[in-house]
């Protein structure tokens, strides 16, 4: 594994990443550059897109309305990290917020909103979602970016559901007393996490989940949790027994 540089500015950009590439960026990154940061041209500073690793740039030239890099050679490679899936009821705006930044510190590839009978939120902002995402990947070293996907109900997702992939339920019933034990019964593969809103998911939805094949349901110990905490605790969980955490 490539040593992280986690002193350095890192920035996430759209545009493909090659040695001797100029970027030019838009508005708000030229001017987080040079009016928050104070970057001056010669400055150095990482950079990434979620496809082709972290690359060393320079800014070149700076304006009042963009600045332009300059791409100079690749620090670290591309690291694709566990296949795992986090479907979860939306939550009000703030606690959605942290949730999805420490799934994205956790490794998830993407993000799957799920509407349930007892969902609080009303409303999902994919657009805020990824730039959360973005903003914990750049201050934690992460190179890949979890996909957003547009909110689905439980029902429609379910009914799409690709069975090779395990889909961990977290239920607040399940009476096994070790999760770890629950976990390494999965199959090696493609997996997914599922947590429910606060109010947790009606008997019916309870019922449609349990008569899948490919639904594992996990207990995630004695207390309740809050959504937000249960995804920190669910994740780390599976990282730990099926994800990348056991290659380290």
């Amino acid at each position: 594994m490539a040593i992280r540089d986690l002193t350095s500015e890192r920035l996430f950009i759209a545009d493909d990443l090659a040695a001797g590439v100029s970027v030019e960026l838009a508005q708000q990154q030229a001017h987080y550059l040079t009016n928050v940061l104070r970057l001056r041209p010669g400055a150095k500073l990482l950079v990434f897109n979620g496809r082709d690793g972290e690359w060393q740039a320079s800014l070149i030239e700076s304006r009042k309305r963009t600045a332009v890099l300059n791409i100079e050679q690749q620090t670290r490679p591309q690291e694709q990290g566990p296949d795992i899936d986090y479907l979860f009821a939306p939550l009000k705006r703030s606690r959605l917020d942290y949730m999805v930044q420490k799934a994205t510190e956790m490794g998830v590839r993407r993000l799957r909103p799920v509407i349930t009978e007892r969902t609080i939120a009303e409303r999902v902002n994919g657009e805020r979602m990824l730039a959360n995402a973005i903003e914990a990947a750049e201050q934690c070293g992460i190179l890949r970016v979890p996909e957003v996907e547009p909110p689905v109900s439980l029902e429609t997702a379910l009914a799409a559901w690709d069975p090779a992939r395990a889909l961990i339920y977290c239920d607040e019933h399940e009476t096994a007393a070790d999760p770890i034990a629950t976990l390494r019964k999965v199959p090696a593969g493609p997996v997914a996490v599922l947590i429910g809103p606060e109010g947790g998911f009606s008997n019916g939805e309870r019922s449609r989940l349990l008569v899948n094949s490919y639904v594992v349901p996990l207990p995630l110990g004695p207390r309740i949790m809050r959504a937000d905490t249960a995804a920190v605790a669910a994740l780390t969980l599976v990282n730990a027994v099926l994800g990348d955490w056991q290659r380290l």
